[in-house]
């Protein structure tokens, strides 16, 4: 059993990471602006307030945690912009208050930076609305945050071109810095094979200060 504090428990990946979590038996501190806003109720779930852009209130909801993971989202392409490095860089600042009892940070990521079959970053495909860029951008520059990082242990998940709720499966493939693709050219993942990527990570520890992706 591991003890996870969650950022974003509220969002469509962190709500399915939260259910995925407690069904496997992990200990859950949700850490949420309004704490009223989480309806979900488990013996092993515990709500308080907390704010991840801030520092102290990150180290105070990560000691005596296993990992600290961050669900966090901005809404729209300026909302991220103002939320997901931000977001990193807090993350960061306080775990390392903690010292040699800080968590490991898991952060989910985005597809933006990962490489396409035909060669090119997702981000440099032709026709990708301005919005969608910034959401993109705004993830790149928390993962090159990140991976500037080498005090803190971190791993940061892309999903892949298209994650939306659908069916928990329980099978996916990863790839590092590459875009997974289907037969029919396809990326695409559920939002719950996402969260059981994400557990399993938190489980079997197999990218500690790197990013990887996952896709059907």
């Amino acid at each position: 059993m591991a003890k996870i504090a969650l950022f974003g428990a509220n969002g469509t990946i962190g709500s399915r990471i939260l259910r995925e979590a407690l069904d496997r038996g992990h200990q859950v501190t949700a850490v949420v602006r309004d704490p009223a806003k989480l309806t979900v109720q488990h013996p092993a779930l515990t709500v308080i307030t907390g704010d991840v852009l801030d520092p102290v209130s990150v180290a105070a909801a990560a000691r005596g945690q296993d990992v600290v993971v961050s669900a966090v989202g901005g809404g729209d392409g300026p909302g991220h912009i103002a939320t997901i490095e931000p977001a990193a860089k807090s993350l960061v600042a306080g775990v390392r208050q903690l010292g040699a009892d800080a968590p490991r940070i898991i952060a989910v990521g985005g597809a933006g930076s990962l490489r396409t079959p035909g060669g090119k970053l997702v981000w440099e495909q032709e026709g990708i609305p301005g919005f969608l860029l910034q959401i993109m951008h705004a993830h790149g520059d928390a993962l090159a945050y990140y991976r500037s990082t080498t005090d803190v242990r971190w791993t940061n998940i892309s999903p892949a071109g298209t994650i939306e709720p659908g069916e928990r499966t329980g099978t996916y493939r990863t790839a590092l810095n590459d875009l997974v693709v289907d037969a029919e050219g396809n990326s695409r993942i559920s939002a719950e094979d996402y969260a059981v990527a994400l557990v399993d990570e938190i489980e079997s520890p197999k990218h500690v200060g790197e990013r990887f992706t996952v896709g059907y």
